[in-house]
């Protein structure tokens, strides 16, 4: 009763702010006589009645966003730790370059000859990707990660379409793939074959010759895996999938942790997707903006999809003549906001800089991995690379699971990490501190989830019925997940 009435509290200061006759601006009349309205519109698209706006002062208007922006958690307000996302500090100074007038004023429909500076930075940044994957042929068309997947998957299906190798329809996904890695191969036409992982939490390399044969098309591997570990048979695996007539897929959700130090191609990928909005600073919570980038080898590159952007002279341009493409992906090229954030990061690290953003992030995440296997289960004990999996099933024998555990988090500040993920350890927490994380914030998320585990022993229920500080406390998850309220309505 009492957190109903919290609710209701809440939702009334924050949300009911409209008085009848209250104003915010006055808007110049739209210079269109009422009546011509019929000719120049369909008369289904004319409104009928009021639109029933809230009227609300400009005031309250900024008063109400801003206080909304508060109760959110974000980067630049505290730890993010969310394992496989990379929610690193995005440098204000990229944002200061993506809003240059000279990019943030550009229409998609402008003439070529007027866009040389915007088609310049796009040139260059394929060319930097290039260079840090060791793939030639790139694109940044997509939108985003799983955008990125859909089109390597599409490449890979085309190439062997124009072969006449038809029987190739399925696609091996390792147990310890990227979430999105099986819906994407299914959305691509694929028939999806799991393979699970061996004790050490790798490709298991007997697993994988049973499922290779003449009708696999391709492998999807992010290398680290989704528990964090280098896939330290990968040049093995490659082998074998490539002498099987496969091509190998690369999911660059986790670059974080070799960029610089090695290249997927080197690996052995014959293409690979980059989430440009991870990897290259611009944090991406709350379901966007992202960007993307897909490289593959030269055999592929007549199946990118067009445009491409390429190089005559000293002129930039988009190139429309690709007869072999899979087409358009996009409805016009890439999030180009996030494109020049990405080549801005990449020009102020520089090589040796990208070589340092991952050694961090991989001593980051093995120092508070380290110490926090003293309380929590630590499924595999190898080194990490850049996050790493803990289980609570410790805990979870307390009464306090992950799930619990997660919430209490945030009453401390702490968003929490990426729970029941992977699936192949149970009470999952999969940790990613990324490399713009001090040791004094380190230190700090290490003594709170220690405070939580000790309440486990002494107070489960503190932990039970967490969190007490956050504006909308502990939720029915079950009804919000069967009746979700998702958008204001006029009473």
């Amino acid at each position: 009763m009492h957190n109903e009435r919290h609710k209701q509290a809440a939702e009334k200061l924050i949300f009911e702010k409209s008085v009848p006759g209250r104003t915010s601006q006055v808007l110049p009349k739209a210079g269109v006589a009422a009546k011509a309205i019929d000719k120049l519109l369909p008369s289904k698209m004319v409104r009928k009645s009021g639109t029933h706006l809230p009227e609300v002062s400009e005031l309250e208007v900024v008063r109400h966003f801003v206080r909304l922006s508060h109760l959110n958690h974000a980067i630049d307000t505290g730890f993010y730790p969310l394992g496989s996302c990379t929610m690193k500090y995005n440098p204000k100074i990229n944002d200061a370059m993506a809003m240059l007038d000279g990019f943030k004023f550009l229409h998609p429909h402008q003439p070529q000859d007027q866009v040389q500076g915007a088609l310049e930075l796009l040139w260059n940044l394929q060319e930097s990707i290039a260079n840090i994957v060791g793939l030639p042929s790139v694109t940044l068309q997509p939108a985003a990660g799983a955008h990125g997947e859909l089109t390597g998957l599409l490449l890979i299906r085309s190439y062997f379409e124009e072969k006449g190798d038809t029987k190739r329809i399925k696609v091996i996904v390792p147990d310890t793939a990227h979430g999105t890695n099986p819906a994407t191969a299914a959305m691509a036409g694929f028939e999806v074959v799991e393979i699970k992982s061996n004790d050490r939490g790798l490709v298991d390399i007997d697993a994988l010759k049973a499922a290779l044969g003449p009708d696999v098309a391709a492998i999807m591997l992010t290398n680290p895996n989704t528990l964090g570990l280098f896939e330290e048979e990968i040049m093995t695996v490659q082998k074998l999938v490539h002498q099987a007539g496969g091509l190998l897929y690369y999911d660059g959700a986790n670059l974080n942790a070799v960029m610089g130090l090695v290249r997927p191609g080197d690996m052995g990928f014959d293409v690979c997707h980059l989430n440009l909005h991870k990897t290259f600073s611009t944090p991406h919570g709350g379901g966007g903006p992202g960007g993307c980038a897909v490289a593959a080898r030269k055999e592929l590159d007549p199946y990118m999809p067009k445009p491409m952007v390429v190089k005559k002279g000293d002129k930039f341009e988009f190139d429309w003549n690709r007869p072999k493409s899979i087409g358009k992906i996009k409805g016009f090229y890439g999030n180009f906001g996030i494109l020049v954030r990405a080549y801005a990061y990449i020009l102020a690290n520089g090589k040796e800089g990208l070589c340092q953003v991952s050694q961090d992030a991989i001593l980051n995440a093995n120092y508070v991995r380290h110490i926090l296997a003293k309380q929590f289960t630590l499924p595999y004990t190898q080194p990490c690379m850049h996050e790493f999996v803990l289980s609570g099933n410790l805990q979870k024998q307390r009464g306090c699971s992950t799930a619990v555990m997660a919430k209490r988090l945030l009453d401390f500040g702490v968003h929490a990490p990426t729970v029941y993920f992977p699936l192949v350890v149970p009470e999952a927490m999969m940790i990613e501190p990324t490399e713009t994380e001090t040791k004094e914030t380190l230190d700090q998320f290490i003594e709170i989830m220690q405070t939580i585990d000790k309440e486990s022993i002494e107070s489960p229920d503190i932990v039970k019925n967490a969190p007490y500080n956050t504006p909308v406390l502990k939720l029915d998850e079950a009804q919000a997940a069967r009746k979700p309220n998702l958008r204001w309505q006029p009473n």
